[in-house]
């Protein structure tokens, strides 16, 4: 890919982690034996990640923000994750935002939600749904759990937008929770999850991604495309990422690294040179929107 000149690309990362593994306890960074994982062994990033290294991964880049999104810290305290990520806006200035934890279908629901919205820098919640291990499988996710949607319900209260990390095959259910909670803003990490690039697994993906972009109230990261087995590059993830935003728009897509956990698949550059190849194309105020402006609107955020 040629090198290029001028001002560095200025961008608010919509989606990273840190997570300091020496102190704090996340079950699957710390606990054996390893969980399977989409991108196969995942030990190399079972090591601290902080600040100091994603500056170091993100040098070729001017970051405007960032949005921290929760990392599977230990469920039993998942407020302490936040009071953490307060020392380190504080030590390090970054990240801008974050997207917290909570168990939707828990019997606390409602008070870990009040906790975690009193910091004033939580722009939202993560809690993964149920899901099922295939397309072929039929049964309701998480998302149809009438507990967990009494959880979901809550959060408009408290101002909390929804990032929403499900396969594919899920989607629709997301669509119907789009439609019955149309005041909250969901955000679909890794855009739609994709793993399956056979011509059935990207039409699949590609006929509820189209029913989810119809709803209004739902933005996409593009984000989490690495492909075990294949280098990532920008032939191999375009049709995804151009069938992406042409279904959501600009207004409501997102680029991010998930950083460092897409550190497996690529580096930080290769990831976002790879998006700027893409969207070479596009209007300066249209990349404007995709690697900045968007983020920036979507999770309330100022610039740095």
């Amino acid at each position: 890919m040629p090198a290029r000149t001028g001002a560095r690309l200025r961008i608010v990362d919509a989606h990273q982690h840190f997570w300091d593994t020496a102190r704090n306890y996340h079950p699957w960074l710390r606990d054996e034996p390893m969980i399977p994982f989409r991108y196969g062994d995942y030990s190399a990033i079972r090591k601290p990640y902080l600040p100091a290294d994603y500056r170091r991964d993100a040098a070729n880049y001017e970051i405007a923000g960032s949005v921290y999104v929760e990392a599977e810290w230990d469920p039993k305290s998942p407020v302490a994750e936040m009071a953490y990520v307060d020392e380190l806006r504080r030590s390090a200035g970054l990240p801008t935002v974050a997207v917290a934890q909570a168990r939707l279908d828990s019997p606390d629901v409602e008070s870990v939600l009040e906790r975690q919205a009193s910091f004033p820098f939580v722009r939202g919640i993560r809690h993964k749904p149920r899901a099922n291990p295939s397309p072929r499988d039929t049964e309701g996710g998480g998302m149809t759990d009438p507990s967990w949607r009494r959880g979901y319900a809550l959060l408009r209260r408290f101002g909390l937008r929804f990032d929403l990390q499900t396969p594919w095959w899920h989607l629709h259910e997301a669509a119907r929770l789009a439609h019955d909670y149309p005041d909250t803003q969901i955000v679909l990490n890794h855009t739609g999850l994709p793993a399956d690039r056979s011509r059935d697994g990207v039409e699949g993906w590609k006929g509820v991604m189209t029913l989810l972009a119809r709803c209004p109230n739902v933005a996409v990261k593009i984000s989490g495309l690495g492909d075990p087995g294949r280098p990532w590059t920008a032939a191999n993830n375009r049709d995804i990422v151009l069938t992406t935003i042409e279904l959501f728009g600009v207004e409501r897509a997102m680029f991010a690294s998930n950083f460092p956990v897409d550190s497996l698949c690529a580096t930080f550059s290769q990831i976002f040179e790879g998006f700027r190849d893409i969207v070479s194309g596009f209007s300066e105020s249209e990349q404007r929107l995709l690697f900045r402006d968007t983020a920036m609107r979507i999770y309330a955020m100022e610039e740095a």
